[in-house]
């Protein structure tokens, strides 16, 4: 049974003075055990901040965290930063040997002690992230993505329980990117494998996560269910983060025949809770068209308001074209 409180910050701070302070402020959570926590935020939210402050890369000016009913102990009083049951692994895939190949990248932190059991468990890994056709090849012939599972391979080998991902698909291409996704889904269902990731993809997150933090200016806006977070976000902020939505003040929401409540002064609209037509009269310009792929972001205007509609019938329409909307669902904030 998962412990509750597996990875706990209390009251934790961690303050870079300047011109715009930033860092983390006195911020509070639990890790859930084998599950996918992702954080999420602008950049200078303090995410990457947070995380290096939960493996023990960086010291708290206050408050404190544990694993497991232990303190985890900073740079300060470790020698070797990092907790021991933790791995992290960054965009940047600098620790590895690019002239050896992929399989002594992932043997050499395994012991000899037991040679056969030591062979058992690199094929396991390699199978596991999809790399044994790789396990010959030097590293500096692989591509960025063949490389990021190199380097997911050296982490996950040593059964950390905790796996740390600090922007670990940037330099990933589209194509690889998905399948790494899947195959960290993969290690923690086989596993139970606790995994806490930053990222600024919002697609990215939303496939991944089973919890999701939401950052900003160094705290916790809101945390949970990541599709009721996007379907009912507390905040304009996790919406516009998790959304390319559209955001209209009262006057222009009027224009869409949005009456908003009497305190609230905005209105999201996801492109897709926006329905288009060309039926009854009207009064929408097509300005431009976004193509991509089996969808298409078409870009509306009306009296210097524009939206953001998604359309699933390619082609249909064209630029210039006059059409009609219908908003389905709106958030007030």
């Amino acid at each position: 049974m998962a412990d509750p409180t597996f990875l706990q910050a209390t009251s934790i701070s961690k303050i870079y003075p300047g011109e715009r302070v930033s860092g983390v402020l006195k911020t509070s959570f639990i890790i859930q055990q084998g599950k996918i926590t992702a954080i999420i935020g602008e950049s200078g939210s303090g995410k990457s901040t947070l995380l290096r402050l939960l493996f023990g890369l960086l010291d708290p000016d206050e408050g404190i965290i544990h694993f497991k009913g232990e303190r985890v102990w900073g740079p300060v009083e470790k020698l070797i930063p990092g907790h021991d049951a933790m791995k992290m692994v960054t965009q940047h895939t600098d620790d590895l040997n690019l002239f050896a190949k992929v399989w002594d990248n992932i043997a050499v932190l395994i012991p000899n002690t037991n040679i056969q059991a030591k062979q058992e468990k690199v094929s396991q890994i390699l199978s596991l992230l999809n790399m044994a056709h790789l396990a010959n090849r030097r590293v500096f012939d692989l591509s960025g993505g063949e490389k990021q599972r190199v380097a997911l391979a050296r982490a996950i080998i040593t059964r950390p329980e905790v796996l740390l991902l600090d922007e670990p698909f940037n330099q990933v291409d589209t194509s690889f990117r998905e399948d790494l996704q899947q195959d960290i889904r993969n290690i923690v269902k086989e596993t139970g494998l606790t995994v806490i990731m930053v990222s600024h993809d919002p697609s990215e997150i939303l496939s991944m996560a089973d919890e999701l933090i939401v950052m900003k200016d160094g705290e916790i806006l809101e945390s949970g269910d990541p599709v009721e977070m996007y379907s009912n976000p507390r905040f304009l902020y996790t919406a516009s983060l998790l959304a390319n939505c559209n955001i209209l003040n009262k006057e222009k929401a009027k224009l869409c025949g949005i009456a908003l409540k009497p305190k609230k002064k905005t209105v999201a609209i996801y492109p897709e809770w926006i329905d288009v037509s060309t039926a009854k009269t009207p009064e929408w310009t097509i300005s431009s068209i976004l193509f991509k792929g089996f969808y298409e972001d078409i870009m509306v205007e009306k009296h210097g308001v524009e939206l953001r509609v998604r359309s699933h019938d390619m082609r249909k329409y064209a630029v210039g074209q006059k059409v009609n909307l219908k908003v389905n669902k709106y958030l007030e904030y």
